[in-house]
């Protein structure tokens, strides 16, 4: 998982985001991009996201709560209304007074009519409220009703997170290309941010890449440079119509990429005037014997 953080300095519960993403480094876990702190003007409106993450299957928008106090129990979630713990408030961290289920039903709406605009509609955006008790609380989740776009996640074990994308992973097509996640980041103004070409493919994003959308960052001059790579790579790929031999000159004193050497430039060319000399050399006495001891 490649993690773009905006503002470091954010709430307990996005610094423990933060840390269990970036230990998302083996194999088996689940890949893509995550900005932290990112934002989106939509509608005469400011959307702040805690975090968004794109993964080659979902788009998934996070809000972290974090609890002030510690409170045992059962943290009730009905679909409207306070989130309470035992019949008691939740003390959420965070100074919104709105629940992270009003939270999340805002930003995700807004999100997904803003990628529509831009012929992304179809690949659906998720909402997570990951809330992160004190340390030593017991608490458990209860939500009464079941909703496919948004989900709650009890934050004392980091393994529940990695559980919810590898879930959604399963259950989701592959959707989002990495030119999908370069239009998303220019869209959002958060360029800067964007990982180079070659390291979305490595998350499993599928190309082609249009190298012209990373213009202008900093990742510009990587995105160049795989374009060239590809390139390349097509060029060696094709056969050649005649399959030099192995004492060819260009087989002895072959080229290398970024490699000027004249002392290899000349003995290629002296032994190409060479071979040359010798086969002109050759049909003279070929043609010679014909003439001088062929019939007539």
């Amino acid at each position: 998982m490649l993690v773009r953080v905006q503002n470091p300095a954010g709430t307990n519960a996005e610094r423990a985001l933060i840390d269990w993403l970036r230990t998302w480094k083996d194999p088996a876990s689940p890949h893509g991009v995550a900005t932290i702190n990112c934002s989106l003007f939509h509608k005469d409106k400011l959307h702040q996201f805690d975090a968004v993450v794109w993964t080659p299957t979902s788009c998934v928008v996070i809000e972290a709560e974090a609890l002030v106090a510690r409170q045992d129990g059962v943290l009730e979630i009905p679909l409207n209304g306070a989130w309470t713990i035992n019949g008691q408030p939740a003390a959420m961290e965070g100074r919104d007074k709105r629940t992270p289920l009003e939270k999340s039903r805002d930003h995700t709406f807004a999100l997904q009519d803003w990628l529509a605009a831009r012929g992304l509609g179809q690949r659906a955006v998720h909402g997570v409220a990951l809330v992160v008790p004190l340390r030593g609380a017991e608490l458990q989740i209860q939500q009464g009703w079941s909703d496919p776009s948004f989900d709650v996640i009890l934050g004392n074990d980091p393994g529940r997170l990695r559980h919810y994308f590898d879930t959604l992973a399963e259950s989701e097509k592959h959707l989002w290309t990495a030119n999908d996640v370069a239009v998303a980041f220019r869209g959002l103004g958060i360029l800067p941010y964007l990982p180079a070409p070659q390291e979305l493919i490595n998350e499993g994003f599928l190309g082609p890449i249009d190298i012209t959308l990373w213009h202008g960052g900093p990742q510009q001059a990587q995105a160049e440079a795989y374009a060239e790579e590809l390139a390349q790579q097509e060029r060696d790929a094709r056969a050649p119509i005649v399959k030099a031999p192995w004492y060819s000159p260009w087989k002895l004193y072959p080229t290398e990429r970024g490699d000027i050497d004249m002392g290899r430039a000349l003995m290629r060319a002296v032994l190409t005037v060479g071979m040359v000399i010798a086969i002109a050399w050759v049909l003279w006495f070929v043609v010679t014997a014909i003439l001088t001891y062929g019939p007539g």
